[in-house]
């Protein structure tokens, strides 16, 4: 399984390139703080993966709080046939931690 340090995520933030992110966080986590991207809560990933992204070999950065829950989405995502998942480790929170 693919993973990102939050150092490395961080930098690919800063530098302006595209990302495809998927928040697998609940809606009312990801209406309190989040960096952008899509958001499908990991207890309805299942039956929107066709909402996910129409290119399954594009990369995909999943992202949660924790990294838990993004990790769980990366194995059902590469089991339906995405090819390019990687997860943020240390989710979020690591996140933060690097930027304040």
């Amino acid at each position: 399984m693919q993973e990102i340090s939050a150092q490395s995520f961080n930098n690919k933030l800063q530098s302006g390139q595209p990302l495809n992110l998927l928040d697998v966080r609940e809606e009312i986590e990801y209406h309190t703080y989040n960096i952008g991207g899509k958001n499908i809560p990991l207890s309805k990933l299942i039956e929107k993966l066709s909402l996910v992204h129409p290119n399954k070999t594009d990369e995909i950065i999943v992202i949660c709080k924790a990294g838990l829950r993004s990790q769980t989405a990366q194995t059902i995502l590469t089991r339906n046939g995405f090819t390019n998942v990687t997860n943020l480790t240390g989710g979020l929170l690591a996140l933060q931690r690097l930027q304040a």
